[in-house]
Formats: structure tokens, sequence, C-alpha cells
């Protein structure tokens, strides 16, 4: 199992939300999806506003909260990351970062891991290689920071509940994982 998703399932089985055990599978609902699709825009927005502002250090955070929920929604699925190819033009344009960004999360409306994978991965890449950033540092920087805040889950239908619990609290600052 992938090292990263591997800390996913652990903040799932410390905060109670569901999740097939390991390699089961299964498919999310309708409405799991939408949930997922939301938090994933949420994220991405926020990445987004963080490239406008030209901040390092938020931009790694919007990549590693959209990391950690594409992760999420595989955990769900019982799925292991599937290896995609990735790759966007490194033009040194924000457009093309934009583009690709937008480009994966629709995908992932599709609900199937290979797009919650494909993301996964172009956040990796783009951590390390457009911001020069330590995405495992970063990574786990974020997961320790989730991990040490206290929710229990509740109805598994309940989506609004569900929506602020899986919600990433604001990063914490990941200067630490930028290279000078």
């Amino acid at each position: 199992m992938h090292k990263h998703l591997q800390k996913v399932r652990e903040f799932h089985d410390q905060f109670g939300i569901e999740q097939p055990e390991y390699p089961e599978t299964a498919h999310l609902s309708d409405m799991d999806i939408v949930m997922r699709q939301a938090l994933l825009m949420d994220c991405g927005s926020e990445t987004f506003k963080a490239i406008t502002a030209g901040d390092l250090a938020k931009i790694l955070a919007g990549l590693v909260d959209l990391a950690y929920n594409a992760l999420a929604a595989i955990a769900c699925r019982g799925d292991d990351v599937v290896a995609t190819s990735v790759a966007w033009r490194q033009d040194g344009s924000v457009l093309s970062v934009m583009r690709v960004l937008a480009d994966k999360i629709n995908n992932c409306s599709s609900g199937e891991s290979i797009h919650y994978s494909a993301l996964y991965n172009i956040c990796e890449q783009l951590a390390r290689s457009f911001i020069n950033a330590d995405f495992d540092k970063a990574f786990g920087m974020v997961h320790g920071n989730l991990m040490n805040t206290a929710q229990r889950a509740g109805s598994a239908h309940d989506y609004s509940q569900r929506l602020a619990q899986e919600t990433l609290p604001q990063a914490p600052d990941l200067s630490d994982a930028l290279y000078e």
C-alpha cells in the first residue's frame, strides 16, 4: 500500500471515518462522490488563490490538501494509489498549472480511483517541480496536524456533518518543507 495512503487510512481509523478493509473495494455512492468533489473544489479554490498571491507555503499547503483529499477518496473505496502518467506544460505559466489542476479535479467527478490517483500524482509532481518543495515532509506535517485534532465521526448519511468532519483544517506553516 502507498505510504501516504497508509497515513490517510490511519487518520480515518482514528476519527471513525468508514472505509473498507484493504484490499476490499467498494464503490462510492453518488452523494459520496458529490461530497468529495465539493471538498476537492474547495481545496482547488484555496490553491488557486495562493497561486494568485504568490505565496509558496500556501500553494504547497493547497497541493497537499488536494492530495490528502484525493487519497481519502481512494481509502474510502478500499483501493490503492494507481500509478498514472501525469504531465503538465512546464512553460513557466501559472495558467498551465491552473488548467492541469482544474482538469484533474474535474475528472474526479467519475468517482474512480484512477482519477483520484492522477490528481494525487500531479499534486506531488507540482510540489516537487513547480514550487521546489519536499512533498513528503509537507504531507507528514499536514498529517501530524490532522492527527492532533479531536473529532469523531457521526452518521454515515449525515453529509453536512461528514463535510465538516472531512474538511481539512488550515495547514500548519509549511515553509520548512520549501527548498531554498
